[in-house]
């Protein structure tokens, strides 16, 4: 058994954390422990909510017994795969709302920001046979929250930072911690354009941070985007 904290996707592969464990390791039986938890929080034993995800169900148990205390509760279930998505494509969409604080575009801004979010990481795991509802759990909706409201969040930071003027490079640099979001842009873009999976802020973001797009043009471009129904 093996359980897995690491969120994101391989560069260049587009692989998931239990995919790269499956191949450096024999035989392991993976888990992933995801959800909203910011750690200077989880140091303070302040409550908070995981879920462990396993396609092995006693094995997501197992680690509900050993991790879980009076402060953090573990729920369970078996999409290890919508669980690794969400909790990859989740850091994209806070770079995104990093980058709304840094223009001060105000809640109203953020919030739709952070739906149509919600929205674009359901259509990506979806595609990939993801469940639905996994989006709109712990590691879904709840993780995306604490990520893109957070002034501790990581990729919340760095698209702050860039919008008010950062070279990236330099930022990244600077940092004593991995943005994770940054390098997961890419392989997730990779991946939604070999399934056909339409990803406007995600697409944004990428040219935001790799092609040197203006981010209030880019707020512009997302703006004056045909209306269609709300529905994935």
């Amino acid at each position: 058994m093996v359980v897995s904290t690491a969120k994101g996707l391989e560069i260049g592969s587009g692989d998931r954390p239990s995919e790269i464990l499956t191949d450096v390791l024999e035989d392991p039986v993976v888990c992933a422990l995801s959800g909203p938890t910011i750690a200077a929080e989880l140091i303070q034993r302040l409550p908070a909510l995981m879920v462990a995800a396993c396609s092995v169900k006693n094995v997501s148990e197992r680690t509900h017994q050993v991790f879980g205390t009076g402060w953090l509760r573990i729920y369970e279930s078996d999409d290890l795969l919508g669980v690794e998505l969400a909790g990859a494509v989740k850091n994209v969409i806070a770079l995104a709302a990093g980058v709304c604080d840094g223009l001060e575009l105000g809640s109203n801004a953020k919030s739709a920001l952070l739906a149509r979010g919600l929205a674009e990481m359901t259509r990506f795991g979806l595609s990939l046979g993801a469940h639905s509802t996994t989006f709109f759990g712990i590691a879904g909706v709840g993780d995306l929250a604490t990520t893109c409201f957070s002034p501790e969040g990581r990729n919340r930071s760095c698209g702050e930072a860039i919008a008010r003027g950062a070279m990236l490079s330099d930022y990244l640099e600077e940092q004593q911690c991995v943005v994770e979001g940054v390098p997961t842009v890419e392989s997730v873009l990779r991946t939604a354009a070999e399934h056909g999976v339409e990803m406007p802020i995600t697409e944004v973001v990428g040219r935001i941070f790799f092609d040197g797009l203006d981010p209030r043009n880019a707020i512009q471009e997302l703006m004056a985007r045909p209306s269609s129904d709300e529905g994935l």
